[in-house]
């Protein structure tokens, strides 16, 4: 979330203190003088407040309370930015070391310009650990979250088929790495409390809430990579922990403006949603989710309004070593709501250059909005 400047906060203070001197002379003088033809106390404390810095209108509230709309929040919009999977292999690696600053450079823009922004971190922060028996294995020194900062990317979730890739040696290394860093991390955790809860902040007086959880783990590995109680892992969306999820996102619907659900899910390589993620979309919206988005297939799938929310079926790689193909599109969502109201989104297509999402430009950037926006055919979404 980027900074934003503060008020002189000392000076409106002894703006407000005068105010408050002047109007209780001024009500005394009132109180002291017979009723009729007499000041009335709502002009007093107009003429009070403006001799401090009025008109009293302009002031800031002396209250701290602010009333909430149950849809739009505090009424002020807010942007988030996505990006799809990301991790740091092969020639992304020596990028990393030698310049973190550098991995997210052509795309650092666009995630500056969000007021929330957010990855899907496809990686083990470890550099120990046994890799797991599986065909793909991905780790990343804790630098990688140093590069995720330096581009202006807020949070990340690992709750994905890659999160735990070495193991329980790599998760403690993840967690602590994690911990140690302070970036933010949804979707993993020490128990199940911290992989399956929220990271909360507040952007322009608006309560935002984002999880994050996975439907991708390979059968022979869910059971131990699954968040408990009493055991590290990652949030599952599969039936044995939706009902942890879902739990947990209807808890949280009081408490924020926004509730945003970044999914691991679908099919790899397939352009168009299956039934699990349609249904499963379906199901966090009804349980209080707002935005969802996802990643997996490696390809762009469809985004758009489903009823009130929004939905994001595939984000496609991002930072990634595949860029052959369709499996190099890419690019950076942009949704902006107030509160639960989704006011517009829009896509900035880019192409995956040397493991690096370089916006296009030209007609190239509108073909690439119209092959994205066509995407959305096969879904249950609307424009």
């Amino acid at each position: 979330m980027r900074g934003r400047p503060r008020w002189g906060y000392v000076g409106t203070g002894i703006v407000l203190v005068i105010a408050s001197i002047v109007l209780l002379v001024a009500v005394l003088v009132a109180d002291s003088s017979d009723d009729s033809g007499g000041t009335s106390a709502a002009e007093v404390e107009t003429a009070a407040l403006q001799d401090a810095g009025g008109p009293a209108s302009t002031l800031v509230p002396t209250s701290t309370t602010t009333a909430r709309d149950p849809v739009l929040g505090n009424g002020q919009p807010v942007t988030f930015a996505f990006g799809g999977d990301v991790h740091f292999e092969k020639a992304i690696r020596t990028r990393l070391d030698n310049d973190p600053s550098a991995v997210l450079a052509p795309v650092a823009p666009i995630f500056a310009a969000a007021d929330v922004s957010m990855v899907n971190l496809e990686t083990a922060i470890t550099e120990g650990g046994t890799p797991v028996a599986k065909e793909f294995t991905f780790r990343a020194p804790a630098t990688a979250f140093d590069a995720l900062r330096l581009g202006n990317v807020d949070l990340a979730t690992m709750a994905n088929n890659h999160g735990i890739d070495y193991g329980p040696e790599g998760l403690a290394d993840s967690v602590a790495a994690i911990d140690s860093s302070g970036y933010p991390v949804v979707g993993i955790g020490a128990d199940a409390n911290q992989a399956y809860g929220p990271w909360r902040t507040e952007v322009k007086g608006q309560r935002i809430a984002v999880f994050g959880a996975s439907e991708v783990i390979d059968e022979f590995l869910r059971d131990d990579w699954m968040a408990t109680d009493d055991k590290a892992g990652i949030a599952s969306a599969y039936p044995e922990g939706l009902d942890r999820l879902l739990q947990a996102i209807e808890a949280e619907r009081a408490n924020a403006d926004t509730i945003v659900v970044y999914l691991h899910y679908g099919r790899e390589g397939e352009t168009c949603p299956n039934d699990r993620q349609t249904v499963l979309s379906q199901k966090l919206l009804d349980a209080g989710a707002d935005i969802v988005v996802g990643s997996h297939a490696h390809r762009l799938q469809g985004a758009g309004r489903k009823g009130d929310g929004f939905v994001a079926y595939g984000l496609g790689n991002f930072v990634f070593y595949n860029e052959k193909g369709a499996a190099g599109d890419s690019g950076v969502l942009r949704v902006t709501a107030t509160g639960r109201q989704i006011d517009s989104y829009d896509w900035t297509p880019a192409r995956i250059q040397n493991g690096v999402p370089t916006p296009l430009t030209g007609s190239a950037a509108d073909a690439g909005v119209e092959s994205w926006n066509a995407l959305r055919d096969c879904t249950d979404l609307a424009a």
